[in-house]
Parts: structure tokens; C-alpha cells; sequence
């Protein structure tokens, strides 16, 4: 065997090795060129013999030098040596396969920048109205970065299409070097066409859906004058009716009697869906359940959504298995646009540590768009339900009026998305006649408000990566006292949507052990069953982090009371908390979160009594609060 046949064999082996990236003491240019690098990029998942490593180091100069070109340096170099040795020295190949197995080669790459360059001559070629002239934003002097420049053509071109110039054509820059000076001149070629109005507008792919509906919906209209973000608009806002999986849009490729064609192409979603939803936490225990849609019963995007689920399946707060059904009917556009009607009727059963409930609703709601992030609400609702608390049986049937106002700035399609910048916040008022034993005429009353913040916005993080939430939420019953509302309409704290680390309704007053013989001066003992309160006060702090392709963590404290009043004592609040681990799916993130309590009530001991002969009894604990809690959902807590 030869010697070079020696080489060329060994040459065949992987290389692994490492790259060192000089700064160019520019922290966006020292991003884009990491970014643009396949050196870094190849490294780990495609390696290579001696041969493919030094093939892959000269495409690298010529694919990095015009990343260094694009930031205005236009007499730069850059140099990249293997083992300190150039891409061009001899027996380079030869020295790579003598390397020992498992050693890395060491790649340096360094940059000789040169002069900056500047524009010195800016010229537009052709004549273009005043009013977009403002939107160019190049002036001479400036440097010749590449993307500067770029930009300023498509601000040019946007400007020109949103004031109606449909078929403005702004060509490439062209860009003539001084031979002597660092500097450039700059030319762009503007044609900006006439301008036109909305012609035509045509709807294809319509099979259940009514062409009356959408037309009515559609917030385009032929003759307004031509723009790109109105039709954008109009395109967003159809697919917020529900039947279309996908609108797309067509424009004509020339202006006829009335203006420019515009066609949308709908794509009708399926009509029937079937989903599964599942949920655990350790103090609801498990659930499961089914849910039907028909999002287009008559053809005019009506839904009909049909729901139930399994509920109580265990936990440290149930006492029994439930079930949670319902079924709502939403009409769109009733009335008005951007108003809808829904119809709702249900029941549920449930077993709690507070009370058992079974109850029979129905509701009546009408909800309008009031912009882009206000909406607000009004109903008709009832309830009749039986609720047994502490032994006691009582029969209700509640006659609301729900009221409320909603904002939203988060930019989600979907409640379940990822909020990540914005805010979620709400306003009830909900006046209730409660007819039953004892009867009770009281208003609830409910403000939440939750705000993201993305910490890109700070430069500590690339966007939606690292966000910081809080929530706040305040509640009152005003017009009953804690015992003549109806146990279900009063205020809980503990769970998921208070205060986690807590088991569910477990944060507030108790109901005081029976047969107790009470001490004066000293509290009773309580057997852990909630009483309930007329007034919640409660707050979150959660910071998310996301990191690989679809996990992220997060690190939250919660805190909150329940109590007779909205005045917060410090010495009430219960404070919780935890981290949790999420997997991010294209319909939200699946959540798993475990959270304990900061101070643990551990239970005191008391003595209880015969109730018929008032002898002492064998000693007693308190039940203690849950040592963690465990939290498994879909989407955000909040």
C-alpha cells in the first residue's frame, strides 16, 4: 500500500472540530455571522473528512465576507486557518488525518473589516407623490449598510401600495462604488403606476357557507380605495367567523373599469369536530371529557357545541365523583355586526369538601365587539340546584343578570395560545335573586387583570422566549352575608386559578368541629371544610421561560385570602409556591406545575365531646394543609 493511498484513506475518517469566531466589535454583525455560519451550524449534525472540512471552510469565507460586505464594509477580508494553517497550505489535509482520534481541529476565523463605507449620492428615478416621499428615510452620509438601504425601497413601496398606487413597482438599488473614496452612490427606480380603487370583489370556494353572510360580514367594499392592510383586515376578520380553515387572497394583475380585482379563496373547515380534554391536579383529582361541534348548523356559521366530562375523579378536596355537561348555541352577527348571541343549558354534579352541589342552568348572553381589544356582555341566567353543606340540604333557584366588560390586548385567536406581551382583564357584575331558604338578593362583583411582559422588550432575551405574568383579582358579595348567600355563589380561594399550593377552596374560613365544647378566649377547632366568604383578594407573580423547540419551564409565587372583607390582612394571606415544566403544542402548552405552601398548617389537637352526655372524648387533630399540590392542563394558568 502507498503512502498516499495511506492518506487518502485516513483523510476518509470524520474531523471533529471547533470553531473560533472572532468579534468584530459589532454585536448584530457577530450575531449574523454566527447565524449565517455552517461551519457552526454542520458542526455537530453533518461531520466530515479532512477533505470535506477544508471544502467547507472555503465556502465559508465567500459566504461570510458578504455578511461583512452587507454591514458597509466593502474592502474587508476574511481569513479562516484550520490548525493555524491556510485553507491553501500544503499538506493541510495530511496533518488533519494525523491527528489522534477524538482531538479537535481548530478552526479560527478572523475578519479585517476595513473602512466604512457611507452613501454619498441618494437618487430616486422617477416621479413619486409627495406624500410617500417622507416614508423613504435614506439621506446621504448615512452608512451604506445593506439592510438600511433595502429597507428604504420597501417602506418606499409600502407607502405607495397603502395610498393606493397598486401596481408601484420600486426596483432593486443600484449601487456604484467610488474607485478612490469609500463611499456609494445609490440609485432606486420608481414606478408608481396609477392609483386605483377596489374593483371586483369575488368569493371562491364557498360550498356550505352563505355568500350573504360572508358579503355582510366582509368589511371590504368595491370603490374604496385600494390598501393593502384594509384587505389584509377583512381577511382576518372573516376567518374570525369559525367555518374557514384557510382564506387567502387574489389580486388582479391590471385594474379594470372600477378598479383593482380582489378575490378571496375560502377554504371551509370541516363541519362536525369531536375533541378530548383531560386535566389531574391533587386536589380536583382527575377529569376527562368529550366535546361536539357543528360550526355550521344553517349555513350561517351558527355552533353548536355539545360538552361533557367526568370530574372529581379523586383529590385531596372531592368527596365524590361528578360530572359537568353542557350544551351552547352561538348565533354570529345577531343583530349587528360583531354581536352574538348564545344559548346555553347544563348541569353539574359535584362533590365537594364545601358543599354538594347538582344544579340544572340555562343562560341567555349577548356579546358585542366593542374594538379590537374591548367587549363587553349582558344575560339572562338561572340556576336551580340542590346543595348540601355540613349535613345541612338547601333547595335554590338563582335568577341572575350577568354584566361585564372584557379587554384584551394579547393578539391570541385562542384563550389556550401563549400570551406573551398585552394584557387579559375583566369586569363582572352579576345582581342575583336567590329564592330558597334562606331567600337573598346580592350583587357579586369581580375585577381580574393579567399583563405580559416579554423580556426581549429589555434586550435580555430573544422574543417570546422570556416573559414575566402576574395576575390580580378582587371579588365581593355585597347585599348578603356569608350565610345567607348560597354556598356556590361564595368566594374560595386555593387551586389553579388562586392560589396554587393550596387543594381547592381550602384557602379562607372553616367550619368549626361539632361537639366542641368552645373555650372562651381561644379559636375552635375546624373539621377543614370551607365556609366560604364574601370578598376574595389574590395575586400571582410567574416568570416562563422557553427553551429547545417546544419546552419551557416557569417559577411562580402565589398569594391570596378569603375573608368578609376586601381589605387584605396580612396576617390571612396564604402564600404559595412552585415551578412546573411546559411542552408547547400548536393548540397551547401542556402545563405540568407542582407548588407547596410557605407556612403549612399542620393541625392542632383538641378534645371533642359526647354530644349526649358531654364526656371528653379520644383527642383529635385538625386536618393539615396538603404538603404540595400537582397541577397537570392544558394552556397557561392564567
Amino acid at each position: 500500500m502507498t503512502l498516499g493511498t495511506m492518506l487518502t484513506a485516513g483523510a476518509a475518517d470524520p474531523v471533529p472540530y471547533r470553531v473560533d469566531l472572532d468579534s468584530t466589535g459589532d454585536d448584530d454583525m457577530d450575531a449574523a455571522l454566527r447565524a449565517t455560519s455552517e461551519l457552526l451550524s454542520l458542526r455537530g449534525g453533518a461531520p466530515v473528512s479532512p477533505f470535506g472540512l477544508i471544502a467547507r471552510a472555503r465556502g465559508e469565507v465567500e459566504r461570510l465576507k458578504t455578511v461583512v460586505e452587507s454591514y458597509g464594509y466593502y474592502q474587508s477580508a476574511v481569513t479562516i486557518n484550520i490548525e493555524g494553517m491556510g485553507l491553501s497550505s500544503p499538506g493541510l489535509a495530511e496533518s488533519l488525518a494525523a491527528l489522534p482520534e477524538g482531538q479537535e481541529a481548530r478552526v479560527a476565523v478572523s475578519f479585517t473589516l476595513g473602512p466604512l463605507y457611507h452613501l454619498r449620492k441618494v437618487t430616486i428615478d422617477g416621479t413619486i407623490p409627495e406624500s410617500a416621499a417622507g416614508s423613504f428615510k435614506l439621506q446621504s452620509g448615512a452608512p451604506a449598510v445593506a439592510a438600511d438601504v433595502l429597507a428604504a425601497g420597501a417602506r418606499l413601496l409600502t407607502t405607495l401600495q397603502d395610498q393606493g398606487y397598486a401596481f408601484a413597482k420600486v426596483d432593486p438599488p443600484a449601487a456604484q462604488e467610488d474607485q478612490t473614496l469609500p463611499v456609494l452612490d445609490v440609485t432606486f427606480h420608481v414606478d408608481p403606476g396609477a392609483r386605483v380603487n377596489i374593483g371586483e370583489i369575488r368569493l371562491v370556494g364557498l360550498k356550505r357557507v352563505h355568500e350573504k353572510l360572508v358579503r355582510h360580514r366582509l368589511t371590504l367594499r368595491s370603490g374604496q380605495r385600494y390598501n393593502p392592510a384594509a384587505i389584509e383586515a377583512a381577511r382576518r376578520d372573516l376567518l374570525t367567523l369559525g367555518p374557514f380553515a384557510a382564506i387567502s387572497v387574489e389580486l388582479g394583475t391590471a385594474a379594470d373599469a372600477g378598479g383593482v380585482p380582489v378575490t378571496f379563496v375560502l377554504r371551509e373547515r370541516a363541519r362536525h369536530a369531536v375533541t378530548v380534554n383531560t386535566a389531574y391536579s391533587t386536589d380536583l383529582g382527575g377529569s376527562g371529557g368529550i366535546t361536539w361541534t357543528d360550526r355550521n348548523v344553517f349555513g350561517n356559521a351558527e355552533q353548536l357545541k355539545i360538552a361533557a366530562s367526568i370530574i372529581n375523579l379523586g383529590g385531596s378536596s372531592t368527596t365524590g365523583i361528578g360530572y359537568d355537561t353542557s350544551a351552547k348555541f352561538t348565533v354570529p352577527d345577531f343583530g349587528h355586526r360583531d354581536q352574538s348571541l348564545q344559548v346555553s343549558v347544563g348541569a353539574i354534579k359535584q362533590s365537594l369538601l364545601a358543599y354538594d352541589q347538582k344544579a340544572i342552568t340555562t343562560g341567555v348572553t349577548l356579546n358585542r365587539k366593542l374594538s379590537s381589544v374591548w367587549s363587553a356582555s349582558a344575560g339572562v341566567a338561572t340556576s336551580n340546584e340542590q346543595i348540601i353543606q355540613e349535613g345541612v340540604n338547601y333547595n335554590y333557584t338563582l335568577l341572575m343578570l350577568p354584566l361585564g366588560v372584557n379587554y384584551d390586548s394579547t393578539n391570541l385567536a385562542s384563550p389556550l395560545d401563549d400570551p406573551t406581551h398585552g394584557m387579559r382583564d375583566s369586569l363582572s357584575v352579576t345582581p342575583t335573586l336567590a329564592i330558597g331558604h334562606p331567600n337573598a338578593t346580592f350583587i357579586i362583583s369581580q375585577v381580574k387583570l393579567a399583563a405580559y411582559f416579554d423580556l426581549h422588550e429589555l434586550g435580555l432575551a430573544a422574543p417570546g422566549r422570556s416573559v414575566l405574568a402576574g395576575r390580580v383579582l378582587a371579588g365581593q358579595a355585597s347585599g348578603a352575608g356569608e350565610f345567607s348567600l348560597p354556598p356556590d355563589q361564595r368566594f374560595y380561594g386555593g387551586g389553579s386559578g388562586t392560589v396554587r399550593g393550596f387543594r381547592y377552596q381550602g384557602v379562607g374560613p372553616q367550619f368549626c368541629v361539632k361537639n366542641y365544647v368552645h373555650v372562651p378566649g381561644q379559636p375552635c377547632p375546624v373539621d377543614g371544610n370551607p365556609i366560604g366568604g364574601t370578598a376574595i383578594v389574590a395575586g400571582s407573580l410567574e416568570w416562563r421561560q422557553r427553551f429547545l423547540q417546544n419546552f419551557g419551564a416557569a417559577v411562580f409565587v402565589d398569594a391570596g385570602q378569603v375573608s368578609a372583607s376586601l381589605k387584605p390582612l396580612p396576617s390571612d394571606f396564604r402564600v404559595g409556591v412552585g415551578a412546573g415544566i411546559r411542552y408547547y403544542t400548536p393548540i397551547g402548552p401542556i402545563r405540568f406545575d407542582v407548588a407547596i405552601p410557605t407556612a403549612r398548617k399542620t393541625g392542632r389537637y383538641y378534645t371533642p365531646t359526647d354530644p349526649k352526655t358531654g364526656a371528653a372524648l379520644p383527642t383529635q387533630r385538625e386536618p393539615s394543609d396538603d404538603a404540595f399540590e400537582i397541577y397537570i392542563g392544558l394552556g397557561q394558568a392564567f
